[in-house]
């Protein structure tokens, strides 16, 4: 049986959604804009150097540090008490449009589903409780269990045993090309959801296996070229 791998950061909820909560505190929406592009820039840097460095802290520590950096950065003077309600806002975030549409169609279908994050166990379950969509997945596999953090192909295996997935039939799913070269660096599948069709992906040699522009066209991929 085919087995999805469902990134939840970026690919299934949408970390902009916390856009709204810095307007309120920084008033101005063009400020704001970058904050939030920093805010998750520097979030998943700090979480490549501490895979590199062997230094793990789980992610919403890494989400935090990288908040004081944008405000630091930034000159913004957030408040604790506005830091403690931008970061709690991180586990109120939205799906995407094309999310709960797609996972009722691939309810259909014969897979397993799972949501596979850095983020730790007791967050996603908050996270994809609150957006809705936490009873469509057999499980949430985390980072946290190995304390390293994506790319590192050793969270890739532990994806694989957790899920008791076989390699050839397991896909990850995901719009940050980093994890889908480091599934496909692993011997995974990979399907990159380039929402919008407007981001270059890295020009390495390892390319994904499918490329959409929605999750709605996953169901149909998977049920032309897998028989699904």
């Amino acid at each position: 049986m085919v087995v999805l791998s469902f990134d939840v950061y970026g690919t299934l909820i949408d970390t902009k959604g916390v856009f709204d909560e810095i307007v309120s505190i920084v008033k101005d929406e063009k400020l704001a804009l970058h904050v939030t592009d920093l805010w998750r820039q520097k979030q998943l840097e700090y979480s490549f150097r501490r895979a590199l460095m062997q230094n793990y802290v789980d992610f919403s520590v890494c989400t935090k540090q990288a908040l004081e950096y944008v405000n630091n950065y930034f000159n913004l003077n957030i408040s604790e008490d506005e830091m403690k309600i931008l970061l709690e806002k991180y586990k109120n975030l939205p799906p995407f449009d094309d999310v709960i549409s797609s996972l009722n169609e691939l309810m259909n279908l014969e897979v397993k589903m799972y949501a596979f994050s850095n983020g730790k166990p007791e967050d996603l379950n908050i996270l994809l409780n609150n957006a809705g969509i936490i009873d469509y997945f057999e499980g949430i596999i985390s980072v946290d269990d190995i304390k390293s953090f994506k790319p590192n192909p050793a969270v890739y295996a532990h994806f694989l045993r957790s899920s008791k997935a076989e390699r050839e039939k397991a896909f990850m799913i995901s719009a940050n090309p980093f994890d889908v070269i480091g599934a496909i660096s692993a011997g995974m599948s990979a399907v990159w959801v380039n929402r919008g069709g407007k981001i270059i992906f890295d020009p390495w040699e390892l390319k994904p296996t499918f490329t959409i522009n929605s999750l709605r066209e996953l169901p149909i991929l998977l049920k032309d070229n897998y028989s699904c």
